[in-house]
């Protein structure tokens, strides 16, 4: 097996990556009151230090009152809020790194454990996260136009902070895909209807949105998934032909890179061919994409909230998609999650080294 093409360069805008290797955006929750802390800092910049091409920072959620359920996640507003993310960037360019935050905004959530909750009710497509659960309000036409435009600040700021890239999250039954979802979008107003492509118009505007604000050069990435925490087997394109329309769509309104989200990378978008979901969305766009899902370590994320661990596993056949060239960046997880030096283990065939993953190390940064 050989990992040569996961260590080629990549370019594209502003991204000038020494190799395809990249940071999954992973939830932390080591933020208090929105506010990433040193630890935080010192988080990422090891993984700079261990030669990830570019880092996704964990979501970060943007100005609206009840973007998040959580008072730990971070925030990607506010002074002291943004200093703390410019602190980041910093240590992580210092470290010889690259890296872009990830924008959210969760819609409608259930409550956090610990019983917080924002000042304000939940707002989604509509007051639903998944069929028969509502907690929250249908977004009128007022909180819609105000979200897009705090998209659009978020990712400017980025870019003002000297991030080297935005990714938009759009997927895993969150606000934009509440939006996308037939499950959770019944609006009969000009961001629903019967189609993906009619629901997708939330979508095409904040993508236009952040582009109109960040400008041509600064490379915008989606994060998308055809599956659902609450639906592993739903898929918004149901077929070759609506994924083409769906995906052609949004890269006309601005995507540079789709970051294609499954649970596990290796496993078909649909029946009669091999490709994954980053390799359809490849070759319906010709854009660049990225694939994630259980890469270099058995299971995949999810089990790990259940307690179930994972160990070391081959990189052959994500090689040999890499190579055929399906997709040209790759989204590491729970691997680079509890080893810093993943990529620098890989690269120097030190797979003695690397290490299992189990739900302890989620407790913690390491």
């Amino acid at each position: 097996m050989s990992t040569i093409n996961l260590f080629k360069p990549f370019k594209l805008k502003s991204l000038n990556l020494k190799n395809r290797i990249v940071m999954a955006p992973m939830t932390r929750s080591f933020s208090p009151n929105g506010v990433p802390t040193e630890n935080v800092a010192s988080y990422y910049a090891k993984r700079a230090a261990g030669d990830v091409g570019l880092i996704l920072s964990e979501g970060t959620v943007i100005n609206r009152v009840a973007s998040s359920n959580d008072p730990n996640i971070p925030h990607f507003y506010g002074e002291e809020s943004l200093a703390g993310w410019q602190h980041v960037i910093n240590e992580v360019h210092a470290a010889g790194g690259a890296m872009g935050p990830q924008i959210w905004h969760m819609g409608i959530m259930e409550n956090h454990h610990s019983g917080w909750h924002p000042a304000e009710p939940f707002e989604g497509a509509s007051s639903f996260n998944k069929p028969g659960f509502a907690n929250g309000k249908a977004m009128n036409e007022t909180d819609i136009a105000e979200t897009i435009l705090a998209y659009g600040r978020a990712a400017a700021d980025a870019k003002r902070l000297g991030f080297d890239c935005v990714e938009i999250h759009g997927a895993h039954g969150y606000l934009i895909d509440q939006f996308f979802w037939e499950a959770t979008n019944d609006r009969t107003d000009i961001y629903g209807g019967k189609t993906l492509i009619e629901r997708s118009k939330f979508a095409v505007d904040v993508i236009k949105e952040v582009k109109r604000q960040v400008g041509e050069d600064f490379t915008i990435i989606l994060r998308l998934s055809q599956w659902k925490s609450s639906d592993y087997n739903n898929k918004l394109a149901k077929t070759p032909l609506e994924m083409d329309a769906w995906l052609t769509l949004l890269a006309d309104a601005g995507v540079d890179i789709f970051h294609c989200s499954q649970r596990r990378f290796w496993e078909p978008e649909f029946e009669g061919s091999d490709l994954n979901f980053a390799g359809w969305a490849k070759k319906i766009t010709g854009k660049a994409t990225i694939t994630v899902g259980s890469v270099g370590l058995s299971g995949e994320f999810l089990a790990a909230f259940r307690g179930e661990s994972s160990v070391p596993s081959s990189l052959e056949e994500l090689t040999r998609r890499l190579d055929r060239g399906d997709f040209d960046l790759v989204g590491v997880g729970r691997a680079l999650l509890s080893d810093p030096n993943w990529a620098q283990k890989i690269r120097d065939d030190r797979s003695a080294e690397l290490k299992g993953f189990s739900r302890e190390a989620l407790a913690q940064l390491v």
